[in-house]
């Protein structure tokens, strides 16, 4: 209401902290008379009962105005009761009170002794009282909305709290008077007869005959009594506070904060036991509230029914002037003059009535200067501006607000709340330029220093000096209170009161050099304040010119972006038309390339040139795909296939594939299973197959001799494939490389591929959430690493069902046990030997190198621990004599680091003892490429698995010899058709010379005479 009341935003700072001192002062006054009463009923010291009047009151005010009013409502009925109670028991037992009474009316009503400069001075010192209409807006602000059904009561209940609440006061005032003087009728020294614990204390006196019971029920109602007046004052006086400082420092530590420090200053006073110099005090606050609140008045009741300020109520900081001086000035030539009045400038009479005085000014100070400087100060700026939404929402805080409590920020540019708007303290209130205190204090430093001083020093010195005095005037009151107590006491004592009066103004003299040295850094830190605020406000000026700007390239590389999917989409639709237009004629060209390299009468020296008809077909058929799959990629169109993988059938596939192309090219191939592998995995079978092909094809590629290892190992649902080779290498400046599109290292002096492969391999080791690492040295080798996710599905792995098998298809397989127990020996060979297995026996790691040399095992099935040469170092020393030999280690050694060791010294798989008959045939099948017979296969004879006899094999060399391909082809037929049990070794030779592999053909002819020979001898 005083802000609005022509006030301004800060002048209505000023009556905040006048109504905060007001507030702390009662507190005390009301608070000292708790005290009283526990000192008198508890004994205890009356420090002791200051701090319980004041502490009590702060966890009742804590959770706010509901509580107030809770407690107001649940102790009004107790309190009625012990407040009427003792005058019946008055008027009971003291039937001559009643003529007191009467006596008082008529000696009132007859003029009789009458004094008006005691009615003046008492009229002073009551008038102080009207600041507590502050408290009653407090509650009347929570009334519910005015309508027809609640008229009557709303309207009852506005008086009563408001106009009414002067009657009661007055009625109190009477009771209060008469019980006085009761007091002193028995025997109360008149100087404490007015103190409420000795007024009421008789009056239950003659309630209750037992001293003691009277004692306590006047206690209890003074501490009620107290109690309701003081929360009341204490959550004011947060207010008060909590609106004094936002104001001033743009922040809101909370309303608590405020409520101790204002409970804190009133205790201070209280101990200090200052109730002498607080009348004093309160004679001089009523003139200035008296002044405050005729202003207000003055303005509501006159300017705005005359039209002289402007009819909207207005409070929001936005939109109202720093500083309005129709309320401001009013109140402080009526404040200074009634003060001047009161201390007796103006002599006993003035002196009396120096609240009147206040008054008068305040009423005819307000119209005056509202006509004198119109209404254009009431308003900084149009309130209807981009304001008129009947609900918006905070750009701060982003609640919705009625549009009474929203603002328009042109800083923020954008609705702002009230309190949002009263701690903001960035915008420098750039929303009313001219009307803004720094502008008030600029013009006063034009008009009241020299122009030849800079205009940023003549504000620092108005600053200093303005806060310098107020700072010193409200030092002075407050030591004046101290000092002004003792003085009162020392009056009688000259010398005394001089050593006060000359050690006040010491006092006093050496906190102005303080206040002074404060004044100056709060000055100080004031410009820094402003200087951080205007560097702020140019660097968030610059970003979000930056921000615009950004807005702006992000626009353009969306459209960009827009324009790369279109040009994208367009080329995903030419390539997947030209793959269409291309894969036809190509297939041609690739199947009848492929019957001319079937067909025999086609001349040698044209053969050649079909099989490079062939190759590159096949190779232009690879490039489409990988093209087609990095265009889908770029596309985002690749999708994934999640389903169930055969994990172990799919790395058999994998050693079938590609071991028979590594030996043809006289490389080793060894398949390494590092830890035990689920039966089904959760993945993209294709996809992932497609990788490590890739890999696969690229080291037997690139690799001219040596070996290539495919390492297998799964732990936690990641599988980790290696491929290591023993190649040219990569140098390190060319590792990246490898893995862009269309790359060709310069050594890849080879058959030359896409230049997709290793592209696509790393982007769907990515898309599946993995990785693709390579390490390799030069002329050493590399090693590409490809992790995946790949789930266990769960299940056992399903190894074969070993009473099934009966044998198997193919030459016989040499499989060599190396164990120095004889038992264990005897068992696998008990296995293995009805299986059509040759079973050859070592004791040793020695024996086991010698047996390799003479008889050349298909597999080794090799122990760890053996007296003398162990299994690792056999396997280590088999390894680095070149020979490629698959070697299953069988150990009860079942630790990692065992599995572990085997694995780096060469070997290729690993079982534990016991041994399990299903894995053991499983692994002879991985590493053998067995082709099982079972009980239900229709069975083959025997001889079938045989080779020809000795003199069978000569003449089948003998056509080799002279490349007489036709010829071979024909003997064979021949030969099937007249030894039906040598079919399977004459079909796979006719094979072989279907595809003119001689090679192939001498070595399986050549291995054959051998093992004939071998059996001869």
């Amino acid at each position: 209401m005083t802000r609005s009341a022509g006030f301004g935003y800060i002048g209505s700072t000023v009556t905040s902290l006048i109504y905060a001192s007001f507030t702390f002062t009662l507190f005390a006054l009301e608070a000292s008379i708790m005290s009283l009463a526990l000192e008198l009923y508890f004994h205890i010291p009356i420090a002791i009962a200051h701090i319980i009047s004041a502490v009590t009151v702060i966890p009742l005010v804590t959770f706010g105005i509901t509580t107030i009013s809770r407690l107001q409502m649940w102790t009004q009925p107790l309190w009625l009761v012990l407040l009427i109670t003792p005058y019946i028991a008055v008027f009971i037992r003291e039937p001559d009170s009643l003529m007191t009474v009467q006596t008082y009316f008529w000696i009132a009503g007859s003029g009789q002794g009458f004094n008006w400069l005691m009615f003046g001075s008492a009229t002073t010192i009551a008038f102080s009282m009207v600041a507590q209409i502050g408290e009653q807006v407090d509650f009347l602000r929570f009334m519910p909305e005015l309508t027809e059904k609640n008229r009557l009561c709303w309207w009852l209940a506005t008086i009563s709290a408001g106009p009414g609440w002067i009657l009661f006061g007055m009625v109190r005032q009477l009771g209060g008077a008469l019980l006085a003087h009761l007091a002193v009728r028995h025997g109360i020294a008149p100087v404490h007869a007015h103190e409420p614990t000795q007024m009421y204390l008789v009056a239950y006196g003659d309630l209750f005959d037992n001293t003691e019971l009277a004692l306590a029920v006047t206690t209890l109602f003074v501490a009620i009594s107290q109690i309701k007046i003081n929360v009341t004052n204490a959550y004011a006086g947060s207010l008060a506070w909590s609106n004094f400082f936002s104001r001033l420092t743009h922040s809101h530590p909370g309303r608590v904060v405020w409520l101790v420090f204002n409970v804190s200053i009133a205790l201070l006073l209280m101990e200090f036991g200052v109730f002498g110099a607080l009348e004093k005090v309160l004679g001089l606050f009523s003139n200035m509230s008296i002044a405050w609140i005729s202003a207000v008045a003055a303005e509501l009741l006159i300017n705005k029914t005359l039209g002289l300020s402007t009819k909207a109520v207005e409070f929001k900081r936005a939109y109202l002037p720093d500083l309005n001086p129709v309320g401001t000035l009013s109140t402080l030539c009526a404040s200074i003059v009634s003060i001047l009045a009161y201390l007796g400038l103006f002599g006993a009479f003035a002196q009396a009535f120096s609240a009147f005085i206040a008054l008068s000014l305040a009423f005819i100070l307000v119209p005056c200067i509202a006509l004198l400087y119109g209404n254009q100060r009431y308003l900084a700026r149009d309130i209807n501006f981009n304001n008129q939404a009947k609900v918006s929402r905070c750009t701060i805080c982003e609640n919705h607000f009625e549009r009474e409590d929203m603002a328009y920020c042109p800083v923020y540019e954008g609705s702002i709340c009230s309190l949002c708007c009263t701690l903001d303290s960035r915008c420098m209130d750039a929303c009313k330029p001219g009307v803004r205190l720094d502008d008030y204090l600029q013009s006063l430093a034009e008009c009241c220093l020299p122009g030849w001083v800079n205009l940023s020093l003549r504000l620092r010195l108005i600053r200093f000096s303005l806060l310098f005095l107020f700072l010193a005037v409200l030092t002075s009151v407050f030591v004046g209170i101290i000092y002004y107590q003792d003085l009162l006491a020392a009056e009688r004592y000259l010398p005394s009161f001089n050593l006060l009066l000359a050690n006040f103004v010491k006092v006093y003299a050496s906190l102005l050099v303080f206040i002074g040295l404060c004044t100056w850094w709060l000055v100080l830190n004031d410009e820094s304040r402003r200087v951080a605020h205007e560097e702020i406000a140019r660097q968030t000026q610059r970003l979000l010119m930056e921000i615009d700007e950004h807005k702006k390239t992000d626009a353009k590389l969306q459209q960009a972006t827009k324009m790369a999917d279109r040009a994208n989409s367009a080329k995903s639709r030419f390539l997947s038309s030209m793959s269409h237009e291309i894969r036809t004629p190509l297939n041609s060209i690739v199947g009848y390339a492929y019957i001319l390299q079937k067909d025999p009468t086609i001349p040698a020296h044209r053969r050649q040139a079909v099989d490079i008809l062939k190759r590159n077909g096949e190779h232009l058929s690879a490039l489409i795909e990988d093209i087609l799959d990095i265009a889908r990629i770029e596309a985002r169109k690749f999708e994934l296939r999640q389903e169930p993988i055969d994990f172990p059938g799919f790395i058999e596939h994998l050693v079938c594939v590609f071991k028979p192309q590594a030996e043809q090219k006289g490389l080793s191939f060894y398949c390494q299973i590092l830890n035990t592998l689920p039966q089904r995995v959760r993945g993209d079978e294709k996809r992932v197959g497609q990788i490590l092909i890739n890999l696969l094809g690229n080291a037997i590629k690139f690799t001219a001799e040596g070996e290539v290892v495919f390492r297998i190992g799964y732990s936690c649902g990641v599988t980790t494939f290696q491929v290591v080779d023993t190649g040219p290498g990569i140098h390190k400046d060319q590792l990246q490389n490898i893995f862009q599109p269309f790359t060709q290292l310069p050594n890849e002096n080879l058959d030359s591929g896409s230049g997709l492969g290793l592209t696509i391999s790393k982007i769907l080791c990515e898309i599946m959430g993995g990785e693709l690492v390579v390490v390799s040295d030069p002329n050493k080798g590399s090693t590409f690493t490809v992790r995946l996710l790949l789930p266990n599905l769960g299940g056992e792995q399903q190894y074969i069902q070993e009473e099934d098998i009966v044998g198997y298809r193919g030459k016989r397989r040499k499989i060599l046990i190396v164990d120095d127990q004889p038992d264990h020996r005897q068992l696998i060979l008990s296995i293995l030997e009805p299986l059509g297995f040759g079973m050859i026996e070592a004791a040793c790691g020695e024996e086991c190198l010698d047996k390799v040399e003479t008889t050349a095992p298909d597999l080794i099935l090799l122990d760890l621990s053996m007296p003398g040469l162990d299994g690792a170092a056999t396997a280590h020393l088999l390894r680095q004599n070149g020979n490629a030999t698959p070697i299953v280690v069988l150990s009860a050694n079942a630790y990692p680091s065992d599995r572990l060791n085997a694995i780096n010294a060469g070997c290729n798989d690993f079982l534990v003892k016991p041994i399990q008959v299903s894995e053991l045939l499983y692994k002879l099948k991985l590493h053998l490429g067995m082709d099982w017979i079972y009980q239900d296969d229709e069975i083959e004879p025997q001889s079938s698995n045989l080779p020809p006899s000795l003199d069978i094999i000569q003449e089948l060399t003998a056509y080799v010899r002279i490349g007489d391909l036709l010829g071979l082809n024909q003997y064979l037929t021949g030969l099937i058709q007249h030894h039906p049990e040598y079919t399977y070794f004459a079909q796979r030779l006719i094979t072989l010379a279907g595809g003119f592999d001689m090679a192939e053909i001498k070595k399986l002819l050549q291995i054959t005479h051998q093992e004939l020979s071998g059996n001869d001898r």
